[in-house]
């Protein structure tokens, strides 16, 4: 696995407001990057080379608010990237995330309790990464390759598990902090302010301000010229590679 591509400094710069156990971590690497040193192949219906592409991500589901939420993406033909949590979640709501997969969105991990797994030991981290993959595999017939580690936080040892499990992790570049709020307005302007192209959006449908703000994102990032696809159609033709760790 080559993790050389981009030093830490990146994160250091980046991400630090958001990542906090990262000081070990060696590379990070974009979609553009990973689409640029993929070795020929279909971009497939986008391709995110010429189209500018972005992704709205939803952690922490499926909740009860959650098929509300796919009715919004099925309505406005949005593709979606879900990274979700195990107790509580994908143990209790499996009906959702199996019509998550059936309506063409891609279901991801995001760790049974939400732990920060860089304060884990390899066998923590694995207990917190497979039950969520064998509930996925249960309701959608598909074994997750991504995963999106609690508050961000990863390093080397962290890669070096998750590679042994067969999955890339997956950051972030804009954040709309809705778990700070109930302002739906603000939600929709955190988003439109920070989002460029290739942008990956982290949001939480849980959260009360966040679905109604949903509809009003994609409708001005339309406006815009952006075109929504999930994760692994950002990268296409590169496939996402177990252990890597990508964010624009």
């Amino acid at each position: 696995m080559n993790r050389t591509r981009t030093t830490g400094l990146l994160l250091a710069a980046a991400l630090l407001p958001v990542l906090t156990a990262c000081s070990t971590l060696t590379g990070v690497i974009s979609p553009a990057e990973a689409r640029g040193d993929a070795d020929g192949g279909a971009a497939g219906p986008v391709d995110c080379a010429e189209a500018k592409c972005v992704v709205l991500t939803f952690d922490g589901g499926p909740s009860a608010p959650t098929p509300k939420l796919l009715d919004v993406l099925k309505r406005e033909k949005v593709p979606a990237t879900f990274f979700l949590q195990g107790q509580g979640h994908t143990d209790t709501y499996p009906q959702t995330v199996t019509r998550m997969a059936k309506e063409g969105h891609e279901v991801a991990n995001h760790t049974l309790t939400h732990k920060n797994l860089t304060e884990l030991t390899p066998d923590e981290i694995r207990a917190e990464v497979e039950p969520v993959q064998k509930d996925i595999e249960a309701a959608t017939g598909k074994v997750p390759n991504l995963l999106r580690p609690p508050g961000g936080a990863t390093n080397d040892d962290v890669s070096d598990v998750l590679e042994e499990l067969g999955l890339a992790q997956v950051l972030w570049s804009v954040t709309a902090k809705d778990f700070q709020t109930t302002d739906s307005a603000l939600i929709k302007q955190r988003v439109l302010d920070q989002t460029e192209r290739d942008g990956i959006i982290l949001l939480h449908e849980r959260y009360a301000g966040t679905i109604p703000a949903v509809p009003g994102i994609i409708s001005e990032l339309r406006a815009k010229g952006y075109t929504f696809v999930t994760f692994s159609q950002l990268m296409s033709p590169a496939v996402p590679r177990a252990g890597e760790v990508y964010r624009p």
